[in-house]
């Protein structure tokens, strides 16, 4: 069973070839069989998963069932989960029950999915490797020595591995697209405000988004057809209508334009290449035009993303103060020193980092040299992404520059982490949505091929990808050793 899509999942359910508990029963044994070695669960919800199967084998039997209803899904630990711990990776919040559910649980509820538990993730959202996770690292399915990427690495290895079909993911800088890329699943960053973040712990406020992490893109339209809508409870929430992303999938792209920008081909490993120009003709035999463009501005991405975003985390982590939820050192002397040990103590190496380097850029001295001067550059470069979609549909790039990476590889060296993440960053601070999917293989590690569409394009974009995986067989491939 754990081999079917969501889609096929969903038929077998709603004829009778197997129950939404023996479903669920089938996920949970393959998460105490093969995650003592992943790594990617914090959290296993056995007792609440066998409910929400009981009643969702209820609604199948009295033909109410929607198309999610009783397919197994696991959630970032970043999400608010009523009565279950929400963590985020950190030491900081690693008592904290949530009492509350964020929106896009409460949407994948009502839809009928059955959460199996919450995913393993570097420390708020922080990192590109899920090393820097409170609960130890992740490891990738296809390699246990490397990196499942970050922060949505348990996610994305749980999905790779057939533990569960689906999981949510957040993305904030390539966070759900570059662990896709290297785990081999397919995972869609939607536009800024496509997806509520009520509910979603913040990191970077203007750039954070939600998504789903699949096997395949039908199944993230089916996904990203529960989550996405306007939520009144997020000012950043956007009232757009919400199209029928499965109806579209099939929609005619003979005659439609990919773009390739040159920047981003210059200096790719040839096997990285190779793989690219295999996917280029599968668009042209399906009738798509490709043309070479330019986002002349992409060099700046990374260390204006490096500026932004430690200074939204600068202000949103301040709220960690020891106070009024979360760890709380022993014994605080006064005040002061509540707020220095309590998060001296709670928060890793990557967290602090990024709070002084956001703390720094925001202070009165330096607002307007670095955070200030940022944000004019992220304006250029969604005016670069602007005038590429007067002429193409879709922007075609690869996910990362490399396939996974060893554990323990880049640790010590940050830049070289941040810069696994260079491929991705322009589409958050642009606002745009993004989809990564397999491609091929490095030898025998996944390579992720990445698709830019203009905002609140999804629907373009899932077609664009679903008909690629229609031709090639790349996001069938699973980890043989799980």
């Amino acid at each position: 069973m754990h081999n079917k899509t969501i889609a096929e999942l969903s038929r077998g359910l709603k004829e009778g070839k197997f129950s939404a508990v023996e479903l669920t029963q089938h996920y949970l044994n393959r998460i105490k069989k093969h995650d003592q070695q992943l790594n990617s669960f914090v959290t296993i919800c056995e007792d609440s998963a066998l409910l929400g199967a009981k009643a969702a084998d209820k609604a199948l039997a009295a033909k109410t069932a929607g198309p999610l209803t009783g397919i197994p899904i696991a959630h970032k630990d970043i999400f608010c989960t009523q009565g279950v711990k929400t963590a985020c990776g950190s030491k900081m919040l690693d008592n904290f029950i949530s009492p509350y559910n964020a929106t896009l649980v409460e949407k994948l509820n009502s839809a009928g999915t059955v959460m199996l538990g919450k995913t393993n993730m570097d420390e708020f959202a922080m990192g590109s490797s899920n090393e820097t996770s409170f609960y130890g690292a992740v490891k990738n399915p296809w390699d246990m020595e490397r990196v499942p990427g970050g922060s949505s690495g348990g996610s994305a290895a749980c999905v790779a591995a057939r533990l569960v079909p689906c999981a949510t993911g957040t993305d904030t800088g390539g966070s759900i697209r570059q662990p896709a890329a290297f785990c081999g699943i397919t995972g869609l960053k939607p536009t800024y405000g496509r997806v509520s973040r009520f509910g979603m712990i913040a990191f970077a406020s203007s750039l954070d988004q939600a998504g789903p992490m699949t096997v395949t893109a039908e199944d993230a339209a089916y996904v990203l057809q529960a989550m996405a809508g306007h939520d009144p409870k997020d000012s950043t929430s956007a009232n757009v209508p919400v199209p029928d992303y499965v109806k579209g999938l099939n929609q005619s792209l003979k005659g439609k334009t990919i773009g390739l920008p040159k920047e981003y081909f210059s200096e790719l490993p040839k096997e990285m290449m190779g793989a690219i120009e295999e996917v280029i003709a599968v668009y042209e035999s399906m009738g798509i035009k490709v043309k070479e463009i330019t986002l002349p501005d992409t060099h700046l991405s990374v260390p204006t993303y490096y500026i932004v975003a430690p200074a939204e985390c600068s202000s949103n982590l301040s709220r960690f103060d020891g106070v009024r939820y979360g760890y709380r050192c022993a014994d605080p002397q006064d005040l002061q020193d509540l707020y220095c040990r309590s998060r001296g103590e709670a928060f890793g190496e990557e967290v602090k980092r990024r709070i002084m380097v956001g703390t720094y850029v925001l202070s009165a001295g330096y607002y307007d040299a670095y955070y200030l001067k940022a944000q004019q550059v992220r304006h250029k470069i969604a005016e670069n992404f602007k005038q590429a979609f007067s002429e193409v549909d879709c922007i075609l790039a690869p996910t990362t520059p490399t396939s996974a990476f060893k554990i323990g590889e880049k640790v010590d060296d940050p830049v070289s982490m941040y810069l696994s993440d260079i491929y991705t960053i322009a589409v958050n601070l642009a606002g745009l949505p993004g989809i990564s999917l397999p491609m091929g293989f490095s030898g025998k590690l996944p390579l992720g091929l990445q698709l830019i569409g203009n905002h609140f394009a999804e629907e373009s974009l899932l077609a664009f990808a679903h008909q690629y995986q229609q031709q090639t067989q790349w996001h069938s491939k699973a980890p043989v050793n799980i």
